[in-house]
């Protein structure tokens, strides 16, 4: 199918979240062992309030913060694009795409319920976004 919605993508998936007190040092050891890119930082109640990527990790260290005293709160991207589950694969590419991100957390009033990122999406799914964006420049 071409057009999945994130519900489907995310279906069993159990996203990495931290509150926003964690250390980049914290973060960074659970996206190891799980081998995530991204973690959802979230309040008590589970509402995303940031998130934290590699690309934050990587300017952190270039930055000299110590990750194991810099807390994801200083660091992390807040308030991301976010996407309710019921959007479509193809919606969640073009935001990507236009952003410059690769992930998108998926919430359900406000709560996090998880996070898709490019390598999540099928050949076709990519294919049709590569066939728009063809399109568009011809225009």
């Amino acid at each position: 199918m071409v057009n999945r919605p994130m519900a489907e993508i995310i279906h069993g998936q159990t996203p990495l979240t931290l509150r926003p007190d964690a250390t980049v040092q914290d973060a960074c050891k659970n996206m190891h062992t799980r081998r995530f890119g991204a973690v959802l930082v979230v309040d008590e109640g589970g509402r995303l309030i940031g998130i934290f990527t590699g690309r934050d990790a990587v300017r952190c260290l270039a930055e000299n913060m110590d990750p194991s005293a810099t807390s994801l709160d200083r660091v992390m991207t807040p308030n991301p694009h976010a996407m309710p589950p019921e959007t479509k694969a193809i919606e969640a590419l073009r935001l990507m795409r236009d952003g410059g991100f690769r992930h998108v957390p998926v919430v359900r009033d406000g709560l996090a319920v998880g996070i898709v990122s490019r390598d999540d999406f099928r050949g076709l799914e990519r294919d049709r976004l590569e066939a728009e964006i063809e399109l568009w420049e011809r225009i």
